[in-house]
């Protein structure tokens, strides 16, 4: 097994520690597989009371998924097998928001993307103070995956609406007045933390003499504008209701969004609207097709290209305009791919 990412049966804990420091705990697909796999035998090992997940070093939990492998295999001619890695990921996530037993997540630093996906579903999302989140897909010409679908239109008063959008950051206190955590502490309590899970039998009880109570960030100070911005029913219509409003929040949200891929941020406020109503299974099979579409256009590799290779940051979208996305192309997206639907009940 490659030292990406390691399993450690510590007394009652079954610890999975993702491995890839330098590439700030980006998980890739053999890290994948190899999660779901011991996360199936510790569901099965009475001897594991609950699964404790760690990012090595100190500056990320998981900054997301390993995308630069999918950008270089298509550029080296391949079509097919692209969305394996997603496919599998998908199902992973469900395989974590089901797990039968105590899930707990220590995240401290970053939390993007595929690092959400492995944290976010669990039953505990423990963040320190170098806690950020975000959800940086539409800068990318991606859409929020890993469970956003399901997650982000659950988030109180539209505010995982702004984050799908506008990729908005959210630091400890944003992220646990959203739901994105549900208990908050400090680094330094963090060694002595796991050491007390290795021991627990009941996970809130080990916790609460650790818990903080972080400061506000601006999401909280501005949920009255994201609830009223991000309730309107278009993005034409949200981009014009954050022109009109006076604050430096609205100002830079909308900056943010106009940076975006036009078509991701379409994606996204779509994908916002169904997940909403749909079983967290529904919205992993509306992900993957998403994902087999994007695949197959150009927007995700230029936006990679742009952020990862070049990283000249100034993709060149197409269209470059949310009035220039076509209604059917977008509903392109959410039809059935060739080979058939997620596999999940």
């Amino acid at each position: 097994m490659s030292d990406d990412i390691l399993f450690q049966k510590r007394g009652k804990a079954g610890f999975v520690i993702l491995n890839r420091p330098k590439a700030l705990n980006a998980i890739n697909h053999a890290m994948v597989k190899a999660m779901a796999k011991q996360l199936t035998r510790w569901a099965e090992d009475p001897e594991i009371a609950h699964i404790v997940v760690t990012g090595a070093g100190d500056k990320a939990f998981c900054a997301g998924g390993d995308i630069r492998s999918i950008y270089d295999a298509r550029m080296g001619g391949q079509t097919d097998g692209l969305s394996a890695f997603f496919r599998d990921e998908y199902i992973l996530n469900a395989q974590i928001k089901a797990y039968p037993k105590p899930y707990v997540a220590l995240i401290n630093g970053i939390v993007m993307g595929g690092g959400v996906g492995v944290s976010v579903h669990g039953s505990h999302r423990i963040g320190t103070e170098k806690t950020l989140f975000a959800m940086p897909e539409t800068g990318i010409g991606f859409f929020p995956d890993v469970g956003g679908t399901y997650f982000l239109p659950r988030m109180p008063r539209n505010s995982g609406i702004y984050c799908a959008l506008s990729a908005g950051r959210l630091k400890q206190g944003d992220a646990l007045a959203t739901g994105v955590l549900t208990h908050a502490i400090s680094e330094e309590g963090l060694a002595d933390l796991e050491r007390d899970l290795e021991t627990a039998d009941d996970v809130g009880a080990v916790l609460a003499p650790y818990l903080v109570t972080p400061d506000k960030g601006s999401v909280s100070d501005n949920l009255d504008v994201i609830d009223e911005v991000f309730s309107a029913a278009a993005v034409e219509d949200i981009l014009s209701r954050l022109e009109k409003s006076d604050t430096d929040f609205a100002a830079k949200t909308v900056g943010a969004i106009r940076q975006k891929s036009p078509t991701s941020v379409l994606l996204a406020f779509e994908q916002m609207k169904r997940g909403g109503q749909l079983s967290f299974n529904e919205c992993m099979k509306l992900e993957y097709r998403i994902v087999s579409r994007i695949l197959q256009g150009t927007e995700f590799y230029e936006g990679i290209r742009a952020v990862l290779v070049d990283k000249d940051q100034t993709p060149k979208w197409s269209p470059s305009q949310i009035s220039q996305v076509d209604s059917a192309d977008l509903a392109s997206y959410f039809e059935e791919p060739a080979d058939g639907d997620l596999p999940l009940g």
